[in-house]
């Protein structure tokens, strides 16, 4: 096996982080050779230690919640971070100086992505927080690349998808439905393509289900991680 930096996941939601871990081990092999993957750590601190934040629009302390979770894998030898939850990287930019090895930023890798396909003007899914938060906007701002979100209807439906059926590893026929003809109506406005920026997201939607291309952030970032661990 080609030797590679180890990676650190700090997770936040089970399914999403799930997902990006088992990213890295399975595609791991196209640079590390058969069975081959970087060495990997994550810590999980409660969903509801995080949200108890998020809905009290603390980001400072989510901030420090991800930083103990960062701590935790740097001691166990992580040598780069990655946090497979769209939402929280609103707390991320303000501590990664703090950091003490590189953190990779979702929207950033969401956004190169973007770029390298010539995407011009992206819809966003997630939960409200992300929808209606600063992270999508300034970081695909940064790569001449506008955004638009769903309506306020459409934005509940869908932030009530992610927190009582996804992130409970539920998965619904009817809420996949529903997904489609919101990214319908995002084509309609101009869009030329999704970001799946929740990382449950893609559990429920996936390329054929979309009637735009769609952009996965998780394994966006896991690849992403996947590239910086084996430079």
């Amino acid at each position: 096996m080609t030797k590679s930096r180890h990676v650190g996941i700090v997770a936040v939601s089970a399914e999403g982080a799930a997902l990006c871990y088992r990213t890295i081990c399975q595609e791991g092999a196209a640079l590390f050779g058969r069975y081959g993957h970087p060495p990997v750590t994550m810590h999980t601190l409660p969903l509801a230690d995080y949200m108890r934040h998020i809905e009290a629009d603390r980001w400072d302390e989510v901030g420090r919640l991800l930083l103990s979770s960062a701590e935790s894998v740097v001691r166990a030898g992580a040598e780069l971070l990655i946090c497979p939850d769209n939402t929280v990287h609103q707390a991320i930019d303000p501590i990664r100086a703090q950091s003490p090895v590189t953190w990779l930023h979702i929207a950033e890798e969401v956004a190169t992505v973007a770029a390298t396909r010539n995407f011009r003007r992206l819809g966003v899914l997630g939960t409200r927080y992300l929808m209606e938060g600063p992270v999508y906007p300034a970081k695909l701002g940064q790569r001449g690349i506008a955004c638009e979100i769903p309506d306020r209807a459409d934005r509940e439906r869908l932030n009530a998808i992610i927190f009582d059926e996804l992130v409970q590893g539920q998965i619904n026929d009817g809420s996949r439905k529903a997904c489609g003809r919101l990214i319908a109506a995002l084509r309609d406005r101009g869009c030329d393509a999704v970001v799946l920026g929740c990382t449950e997201i893609p559990l429920l939607i996936t390329q054929e289900d979309s009637p735009l291309p769609v952009i996965d952030s998780t394994r966006a970032l896991a690849r992403a991680a996947l590239r910086a661990a084996a430079a």
